[in-house]
């Protein structure tokens, strides 16, 4: 189970935008046994329980007509959250100035993990300013996955700024 069929993806993505909002993503989780697909759905302002509610209620009957899947599944409709993936390119220019955290490929040579502040996406290359003020270009193809990280900026408050000996 990996993908859902183009026109079932694209009735999905109909279904959410005629109820004002946007499918982000359709994920696949869960074990063979208990397999769980994902609706990932975002609006500006966010999305509520409520509308988690609707599009659930609403995409259960469009894939009991087209059955994609034998057996039992679960099936889930959420936000994106406060530390939300970035599904789409689009993505690194709308959340400028959000602390974000870059997981790099394991193909990458320097730091796999970086963490700051987006600057940005030009000819791709993400730009990102770490605490210390040090600006990283990270190559697009190159990275794994990046989320935003609301909370990081209390922890690069808490440390230290050198590398000073201890006491």
């Amino acid at each position: 189970m990996k993908r859902l069929p183009e026109e079932l993806t694209t009735k999905l993505e109909a279904l959410v935008a005629s109820e004002g909002m946007e499918l982000l993503a359709v994920e696949f989780a869960g074990t063979a046994k208990k397999p769980i697909l994902r609706l990932v759905i975002d609006r500006e302002g966010g999305v509520s329980l409520d509308d988690c509610a609707l599009v659930s209620e609403q995409a259960s009957v469009l894939l009991d007509v087209f059955d994609p899947f034998p057996g039992a599944y679960t099936l889930e409709v959420s936000s994106p959250g406060m530390e939300r993936k970035f599904y789409r390119r689009e993505d690194y220019l709308r959340f400028v100035g959000q602390a974000v955290r870059v997981r790099m490929a394991p193909t990458w040579s320097g730091a796999k993990v970086i963490e700051g502040y987006l600057e940005g996406l030009e000819a791709g290359m993400v730009r990102v300013r770490d605490p210390q003020d040090v600006v990283h270009l990270l190559p697009e193809r190159e990275i794994f996955e990046t989320r935003l990280a609301p909370f990081a900026e209390e922890s690069w408050r808490a440390k230290p700024k050198g590398r000073g000996k201890k006491p």
